[in-house]
């Protein structure tokens, strides 16, 4: 019998147990295009490549979408633009090439956010505003996002966002950071059926079947995603499709969960009540 907090959280994220790989990428394709259709002053798409998993699929899409936008337009103005945001040295730099020789995009290009980073943490220690190193690669993130719309608004685009449904049950990411985007081609999926989308187009194995990891902490690189969390995606993937996990797993990701329900919410408001479960109707 699947657990209460399971199924809410499944209808809350919109997750299917089984999709069409195919029906799926032209889901996501048409949707990216529907919108540019819908703001004709948009001409680009916009997002960060990491070499991984779901930035990789992303990109492929994005690209996909955008190519069709031309051809049925016949506006050659519309373009993907990938751009690598390493800091410094990219720690899997030929893991984000290998993506980009995979996607093709339009327009590539690179913004080192060191400096920008380094120059942020300098200014709280100034200020006696001591920068933890968690604390530093959430400024990463932030910093990364501020690259994106920075070109977004040079290039009328709007911004891609790589979440999903995996990702969002437990908030695994940094809030107005790589959470903030215009557009989230990828949200309703688990890591399973991003995986079966790549497969589907062609992408070579070792971008999707690679360790995830978000990278942001120096005292600890590459830092593997399922060992911050102390659950697999494999375990996360299973409880979303409505599948019996171990009372240790699904407690880690309920708890997860309830912990990051402030990150798929627009900034709180007098009205809101989910952060009061007391008062909450």
């Amino acid at each position: 019998m699947m657990r209460k907090m399971q199924q809410q959280i499944i209808d809350e994220l919109h997750v299917n147990p089984t999709i069409d790989p195919a029906s799926e990428v032209r889901r996501s394709i048409d949707f990216l295009k529907d919108y540019l259709t819908a703001h004709p002053g948009l001409k680009t798409y916009i997002l960060g490549i990491s070499g991984g998993q779901d930035s990789t699929l992303g990109g492929k899409i994005a690209q996909l979408a955008i190519e069709e936008m031309r051809f049925d337009t016949g506006d050659a103005n519309y373009q993907f633009i990938a751009i690598r945001l390493p800091y410094g040295k990219q720690s899997d730099e030929i893991d984000a090439l290998k993506a980009l020789d995979y996607i093709q995009p339009d327009v590539s290009l690179v913004i080192d956010i060191k400096e920008a980073t380094d120059a942020m943490v300098q200014a709280g220690e100034v200020n006696d505003i001591p920068i933890s190193d968690y604390n530093k690669g959430n400024i990463k993130a932030r910093q990364r996002m501020i690259a994106q719309y920075a070109i977004a608004g040079a290039k009328a685009g709007a911004v891609i966002g790589t979440d999903h449904a995996a990702e969002a049950v437990t908030g695994f990411y940094t809030k107005f950071g790589d959470g903030a985007a215009d557009i989230m081609p990828l949200w309703r999926l688990t890591k399973q059926q991003g995986r079966e989308m790549l497969a589907y187009l062609d992408c070579p194995e070792e971008l999707y079947l690679k360790i995830p990891t978000a990278d942001l902490e120096e005292d600890r690189p590459m830092l593997s995603d399922e060992d911050a969390l102390g659950v697999s995606y494999e375990a996360i993937d299973k409880y979303l499709t409505g599948q019996a996990v171990s009372e240790k797993d699904a407690v880690t990701i309920e708890n997860w969960f309830i912990k990051s329900r402030h990150k798929r919410h627009l900034p709180i408001n007098v009205f809101d009540t989910f952060w009061r479960p007391d008062k909450e109707s």
